[in-house]
C-alpha cells in the first residue's frame, strides 16, 4: 500500500517555481572555490573540491534516499597522461522538510567538499594541466525544487618532476644567547 507521501513527494519534488525569474526572487546558487594542486608525476594524490550552497537551500547528496531523487554527481575529463580515479562524497544529512514532514531526504546544504584522487604518469612533462567536467545537482528550498543543473567544474593539477626539497632549518649557532 502506497503512503500519501510516496505519492505526493514525487509531485512536489518536481514543482518548479515560477516566480524564480521574477525580480526579488532569489533563485538557488552553487559555487566552487578555486583548486590547484601540486602531484608528483607518476604518484597518486588527492584534489578536494570545496562546495557552497547557498543559504536557504540545499541538494540531494550523491546517495539520495530515495531513487527518484536526483543525486549530486561529478564528471571530469582530463588532460592525456592524467587518470582520474575514484571519486569520493561526503555523506549527506538526513534532513525532513514541510513537503513531507515525516520523510527524511540525504542531502547537502552548506558547504561540502568532494575528493578527487588524480594521478599524473609517470611519463608527463612536468607543468600545470588543466582538468574540466561538471557538477550536476539539483537544488530544492523548504518548499519546492528546481530543474537540475549543471555547473562548469575545473581544476588545475601543477605535475612536478620530483618532490620539492625539504626546508632546511638555518644553522643554529652552538652559543647560547642570553
Amino acid at each position: 500500500m502506497l503512503r500519501l507521501s510516496q505519492i505526493l513527494l514525487p509531485a512536489l519534488l518536481c514543482v518548479t517555481l515560477a516566480a524564480q525569474d521574477e525580480p526579488g526572487h532569489r533563485s538557488p546558487s552553487v559555487t566552487m572555490a578555486p583548486a590547484v594542486v601540486t602531484i608528483i608525476r607518476g604518484k597518486p594524490g588527492t584534489v578536494d573540491l570545496h562546495f557552497r550552497i547557498g543559504a536557504g537551500f540545499h541538494v540531494n547528496s550523491n546517495t539520495p534516499s530515495e531513487e527518484y531523487l536526483i543525486p549530486t554527481t561529478l564528471k571530469l575529463e582530463a588532460p592525456t597522461d592524467i587518470v582520474i580515479g575514484k571519486i569520493t562524497y561526503p555523506p549527506g544529512k538526513d534532513m525532513s522538510f514541510a513537503f513531507a514532514p515525516d520523510q527524511k531526504l540525504n542531502v547537502y546544504s552548506g558547504d561540502f567538499s568532494v575528493s578527487v584522487l588524480v594521478r599524473p604518469l609517470a611519463g608527463v612533462l612536468p607543468g600545470r594541466y588543466a582538468v574540466r567536467g561538471e557538477l550536476r545537482f539539483q537544488a530544492c528550498d523548504n518548499a519546492a525544487c528546481y530543474p537540475p543543473k549543471k555547473m562548469p567544474v575545473a581544476f588545475d593539477v601543477n605535475v612536478a618532476k620530483t618532490p620539492p626539497p625539504p626546508k632546511k632549518n638555518p644553522a643554529q649557532s652552538p652559543h647560547v644567547h642570553g
